[in-house]
C-alpha cells in the first residue's frame, strides 16, 4: 500500500518492530498491531511487567546493600571525632546522581513537550478533515435545495407561461428532468452523511486524554526536579531531618519512574507495530466504524493512480446535465422571451440559481479529490509515528536516569547523613539554652560535683 505524502517509517519504528514478544506462556506473538487480540495485549502488558521486574530488583539491591551497611559498618574509635576515609567520596557520588537527575528532568520536559506537539497535530488533522467532510455534506445539502426550489418555482411557473407552445414546454420540461437527475447524482456524493464515526468527537477525545497525560507528566518532572533540589539543599547545609525526608520522597519518585517507564515502553512498542503499516488497520477500522464501502476508503486513504475515483460517474453525469440544462435555457432565452415576456424573469432566475450550482459544484469536484483528506491522514501519521513516538522515546531516557540516579542517591543519602556532625541537629540552638542536650550534661556535671 502506498504510505502518506512524507511519511516514511523512521529507523527507530523498524527497530522496536523487530523486537520480539511473547505472551504470558512465553509464547512468540507476531509484531503486527492487533490490539484487540488478547495475546498481542499480554505482549504489551509483559513489555510493561518489565518495568515492576526492574523496580523490584532495584528495590531488593538497596535494601541489600544498606544492610550490609548497616550490619557491617566497622565500630568508630572512642573520641573519634573527624569523620570516617570515604566520606566526602559518598556525599559527592550523592550529588553527581542527583545532578544526573536534574539531566533526565531536562529530557522528560522535551519528550513531553515533542509528544504533545505530536499529539496536537494528529489533533488538528482529524479537526481539518472533519471540517472537509461538513464542506461536502453543506455544499451537497445547499446544491440539492436550490435545485429543489428552481423545479417547485421557477420552472413550474415556466410551464404555466409558455403553455401555448407545446415544444417550449417539452424544452422546459426536459431541463425539470435534467434538474431532478443532478440532484439525486449530488445527494450520492455527501458519503459521510449519517456516518456514526465523527472526526471532531475522535479529536476532542484525544486531546481531552493528552491534557491530562500532560499535566501527570509535568507534575512528575515537578515532583523529581524539588526532591533533587531540597536534596542538594540537604547535603549542603548538613541538616539530617532534611535529608531523610527527601530519602523518603525519594524512594516515591523512584516508584512513579519505574511505572511511567513501564507505561512508556508499552506505548512505544505498540506504536512502532501501528506505525510500521498502518494502512491496513486504519481501513479495516474505519470500514467496521462506519460501514462505507472498500473504494471509498482505498481511494482517500491510498490515493494513487491504481485507485480510481468512486465518485468520478456521478461527477460526469451531474456536470452533463448541468451542462444540458444551460444548453436548454439559452434556447428558451432565445424563443420564448420575443413573444412571452412575462417568461424573462423565470429564466433569469434559473440561470442566477445554475451560475451558483455550477460554482458549488466546482468547489464539491476539489474537495472530493483525495488530496485533501489523504494530506490530513500524512499529517496525523506524521505527528503520531514522528514526533509522538520521538517523545515517548525522550521519556522513555527520562524514566530510565531518573530511576539508575534515584537507586544512587538511595544507597548514598543514609551513608552522606551518618557523616553529619552530631550537632546538626542543634546547629542554631542557644549555647545557655537549659533544653540543650549540650548544656543539660554539663549542670548534672556540676550538681555531681557538689
Amino acid at each position: 500500500m502506498g504510505a502518506p505524502p512524507g511519511y516514511r517509517p523512521s529507523a527507530w519504528v523498524h527497530l522496536l518492530h523487530q523486537l520480539p514478544r511473547a505472551d504470558f506462556q512465553l509464547r512468540p506473538v507476531p509484531s503486527g498491531f492487533a490490539p484487540q487480540e488478547q495475546e498481542y495485549q499480554q505482549a504489551l502488558l509483559l513489555v510493561a511487567a518489565l518495568a515492576g521486574l526492574g523496580l523490584g530488583l532495584s528495590l531488593v539491591c538497596i535494601a541489600v546493600y544498606l544492610l550490609r551497611f548497616c550490619c557491617c559498618r566497622p565500630p568508630e574509635p572512642p573520641g573519634a571525632k573527624s569523620p570516617p576515609p570515604g566520606g566526602g567520596c559518598v556525599t559527592w557520588s550523592c550529588i553527581a546522581a542527583l545532578l544526573v537527575s536534574c539531566a533526565g528532568i531536562g529530557i522528560g520536559f522535551y519528550g513531553n513537550s515533542e509528544t504533545s506537539d505530536g499529539v496536537s497535530q494528529l489533533s488538528s488533522a482529524l479537526l481539518h478533515a472533519n471540517h472537509t467532510l461538513t464542506a461536502i455534506d453543506h455544499l451537497v445539502r445547499e446544491m440539492v435545495e436550490r435545485l429543489d426550489e428552481a423545479v417547485r418555482t421557477e420552472l413550474t411557473t415556466l410551464e404555466e407561461v409558455l403553455t401555448q407552445r407545446t415544444e417550449l414546454v417539452a424544452a422546459t420540461r426536459g431541463a425539470r428532468r435534467q434538474a431532478e437527475a443532478v440532484a439525486q447524482q449530488l445527494q450520492g456524493l455527501a458519503f459521510w452523511r449519517g456516518v456514526p464515526l465523527s472526526p471532531l468527537r475522535v479529536a476532542e477525545d484525544v486531546s481531552f486524554v493528552e491534557e491530562y497525560r500532560w499535566l501527570a507528566y509535568v507534575l512528575l518532572l515537578l515532583l523529581e526536579l524539588l526532591v533533587c533540589l531540597f536534596t542538594l539543599l540537604g547535603l549542603a547545609k548538613q541538616s539530617k531531618w532534611l535529608v531523610i525526608v527527601m530519602t523518603v520522597m525519594s524512594l516515591l519518585v523512584l516508584v512513579l519512574s519505574w511505572g511511567s517507564m513501564g507505561l512508556e515502553a508499552a506505548a512505544a512498542v505498540g506504536l512502532s507495530d501501528f506505525c510500521s503499516s498502518p494502512d491496513t488497520y486504519i481501513l479495516n477500522l474505519t470500514q467496521e466504524e462506519t460501514g462505507l464501502g472498500s473504494d471509498i476508503l482505498n481511494y482517500y486513504f491510498l490515493c494513487n493512480q491504481a485507485v480510481s475515483n468512486p465518485f468520478q460517474q456521478r461527477l460526469t453525469l451531474s456536470q452533463r446535465a448541468l451542462a444540458n440544462i444551460h444548453s436548454q435555457l439559452r434556447g428558451l432565452e432565445r424563443e420564448a422571451v420575443p413573444q412571452f415576456p412575462s417568461a424573462q424573469n423565470p429564466l433569469l432566475s434559473l440561470e442566477e440559481t445554475l451560475n451558483v450550482t455550477e460554482g458549488n459544484f466546482h468547489q464539491l469536484v476539489a474537495l472530493l479529490h483525495c488530496r485533501g483528506l489523504h494530506k490530513d491522514y500524512g499529517a496525523a501519521l506524521r505527528g503520531l509515528c514522528e514526533d509522538a513516538l520521538e517523545g515517548l522515546l525522550f521519556l522513555l531516557l527520562f524514566s530510565l536516569l531518573s530511576a539508575g540516579a534515584l537507586a544512587t542517591a538511595l544507597c548514598s543519602l543514609p551513608r552522606a547523613w551518618a557523616l553529619f556532625p552530631p550537632s546538626d541537629d542543634y546547629g542554631d540552638t542557644d549555647d545557655d539554652d537549659p533544653f540543650n542536650p549540650q548544656e543539660s550534661k554539663r549542670f548534672v556535671q556540676w550538681q555531681s560535683s557538689i
